[in-house]
């Protein structure tokens, strides 16, 4: 019974050991590394203050049963009974007292062993030898054999280690011995009974202990290796979490991680009032940046803004992270207006103040600069967090149509930032009735055959006057408004009834923007153009532009999928000049990727032929078509020539003409 109590009481106190590791395992992962053996010291530590409250409950217990002990002595030898008592109350005090300094004094462990295993061997030596005394020697042959309790208690009651539990059972083993053999009259035959009998529970008890021990050790090896693994597997998670918050190219926080700090900051917002500001930070002519300098230049330029803005921002308790393409976005808690508009100051000066060389801007600034708007939390903000996002937009677009390097903060009273062209608002919505707004067509040749056998449909827009509104005005503000998804419809039958109910063409693509695909019932539309026009969805293309503003939502990508269940195809348009390409790639099956035109002009030089060759080796693994734009020359036509590429489209090839031109060519 001793051996299966102490054993239980063993497995609990393991337990309650790894249970502890796997709840302060946290603490243990902040290190930057947690190896094996740091887990099994830490492992050790925790072991060490269950042994010590274990040895300490089990030395009371023992302590209590050994002083109970008091009435049989009264009983079976009670001529020696008051000097046994004695003994037994002074050991029993003493062994509780040292035990009690010891751990008060934190004490090591093995220190408060080695108390409990003293405390046994005096134990039983101070009550053996006054009772051996006793006139009652026929009781007293007997009452022997409670001895084994202490040989017991040192092998499996304590947690003692093999070599202190063999010490102290050996000891009390030659107590028994030199008593029986020195000092209790008996026969031989009772000395060699009860020796073996001491022997026997010896021998089985030590080799248990032995065995636990062994236990132990295994379970404690265990659970550092569980330990570890799981710091291992908590460490992999965490990364990957980090992964999944962190913008890959420049190092801050994404487009995931900035809307859930915004969502965490509306609703303190909403229920608390805890105001916050939100910046909305653009890179001035970025776009000349990368036809001037590259696309490498390029990210090395966000990166180095990213790495300067962060430094500034979170030293003022705010999170700044990468809203799409050259902007950045920056959640402000609790900041002031006043306080809001002296950081975004310092963040502008801090780009400034970087000097990064800017030879392509129409304006007198040399060097990259920044845009800030600037929206506050209000009364009237609305009841989703995309308002105040809206408002520091709006305010960007101010700060831009201001002449850029400067902030500006929303103000409801104001005009609108593309008001200055708000006038193409009202002209958009009736672009279509007024017939102010055509499609031209650039051919698109096969370099095989040298035959054109698709064409690009282009938008464009013209005044009351005549005057012509380029594609760069107007698309960004029939996006905000809302006409472009009148506009696209038109554009995709138009394209339809145009070239391919006249068979001009085999096949006609059509750009898209995202506000299209992300429209309910947009795909449902197209199949009705199909279908009024008689037309295969095949012939019809879709270009998607890589640089857009466009995450992988369900919604897009579900619309693509009714698209090419249509048979439409679908085309990802200026690829390389954006971040989100190889993403797009994996994410959807496009027919025909489109080279952005500033690959093959950058081809003068080595470094860029060499961008182009692995580019067209990346899209050509993947089995796409590769139509490349922007041919302006006979040697750029030369070169994709020799390099296989299997479309062309630009101006040395053909001109954008309308349809009736575009037949007679």
């Amino acid at each position: 019974m001793a051996y299966f109590s102490t054993y239980f009481r063993w497995l609990s106190g393991q337990r309650r050991c790894m249970i502890a590791a796997c709840t302060n395992v946290q603490s243990d992962e902040s290190t930057a590394s947690f190896s094996f053996a740091e887990a099994l010291k830490s492992l050790k530590t925790e072991n060490d203050a269950v042994r010590r409250r274990s040895s300490r409950q089990g030395l009371w217990m023992a302590v209590a049963v050994y002083v109970a002990f008091a009435l049989p002595d009264r009983w079976l030898i009670p001529d020696v009974a008051p000097v046994t008592i004695a003994a037994r109350f002074a050991v029993a005090t003493i062994a509780l007292l040292a035990f009690e300094i010891l751990r008060l004094a934190n004490a090591k462990t093995v220190w408060l062993d080695i108390t409990c295993a003293a405390a046994l061997l005096v134990g039983y030596v101070g009550w053996l030898y006054p009772a051996i005394a006793t006139r009652d020697v026929t009781a007293m042959s007997y009452y022997m054999i409670f001895g084994a309790i202490f040989m017991m208690g040192a092998n499996l009651f304590f947690s003692f280690p093999f070599r202190l539990s063999v010490i102290t059972s050996g000891l009390v083993l030659c107590a028994f011995f030199i008593t029986i053999v020195e000092f209790f009259p008996s026969s031989q035959t009772y000395k060699l009974a009860f020796g073996m009998f001491y022997i026997s529970c010896f021998t089985f008890t030590s080799f248990v202990n032995w065995r636990l021990n062994v236990e132990r050790r295994n379970v404690l090896l265990n659970a550092a290796e569980a330990r570890h693994q799981h710091w291992e597997a908590s460490e992999r998670g965490r990364s990957l979490l980090e992964l999944s918050h962190t913008d890959y190219l420049t190092g801050i926080s994404n487009r995931r991680a900035l809307d859930r700090r915004l969502d965490e900051c509306w609703a303190a917002w909403k229920d608390e009032r805890r105001d916050f500001s939100v910046f909305l930070i653009d890179v001035d002519f970025f776009k000349r940046f990368n036809d001037r300098y590259g696309h490498q230049e390029g990210d090395r330029c966000l990166t180095v803004i990213a790495n300067a803005l962060k430094a500034v921002v979170e030293s003022s308790d705010g999170m700044i992270g990468r809203y799409g393409g050259e902007e950045f976005i920056v959640v402000m808690p609790a900041a002031l207006p006043k306080v809001a508009m002296t950081l975004a100051e310092k963040i502008r000066m801090e780009v400034e103040s970087l000097a990064i060389a800017h030879d392509e801007r129409p304006d007198d600034m040399s060097t990259v600069t920044v845009s800030i708007g600037v929206a506050f939390t209000r009364e009237k903000v609305g009841e989703k967090v995309e308002r105040i996002v809206r408002e520091a937009d709006l305010a960007l677009y101010n700060a831009k149509a201001s002449g850029r390097n400067c902030i500006r903060s929303f103000d409801p009273l104001l005009p609108r930032p593309d008001d200055h062209a708000g006038k193409l608002v009202p002209l958009l919505a009736a672009a279509i009735d007024r017939k102010l707004v055509s499609l031209v067509y650039q051919p698109i040749f096969d370099v095989t055959n040298g035959k054109a056998r698709a064409v690009e449909a282009l938008m464009r827009l013209r005044m009351p006057d005549g005057t012509a509104v380029s594609p760069k005005t107007f698309i960004p503000v029939a996006e905000r408004s809302g006409a472009i998804l009148e506009l696209g419809r038109w554009a995709i039958e138009t394209a339809c009834r145009d070239i391919l109910m006249t068979d001009r063409m085999a096949t006609v693509s059509v750009n898209v923007s995202p506000i299209q695909l992300r429209s309910p019932g947009f795909a449902a539309s197209v199949a009705d153009i199909l279908a009024r026009c008689g037309v295969c969805g095949s012939r019809l293309a879709l270009e998607v532009t890589e640089g857009l503003d466009m995450d992988m939502q369900s919604e897009v990508l579900k619309c693509i999928a009714d698209l090419r269940a249509l048979g439409v195809e679908i085309w990802l348009d200026d690829f390389g000049c954006g971040f989100a390409g190889l993403s797009w790639l994996r994410a959807i099956e496009f027919q025909t990727v489109k080279v952005d035109r500033t690959f093959l002009h950058d081809c003068s030089n080595p470094r860029g032929l060499m961008m182009l060759q692995d580019m067209i080796a990346l899209i050509r693994n993947r089995g796409n078509t590769i139509l490349v734009e922007g041919v302006e020359t006979a040697a750029q036509f030369s070169l994709l020539k020799d390099l296989r590429i299997d479309r062309v489209q630009g101006f040395h090839m053909g001109m954008p003409v309308s349809a009736e031109l575009l037949s007679a060519a």
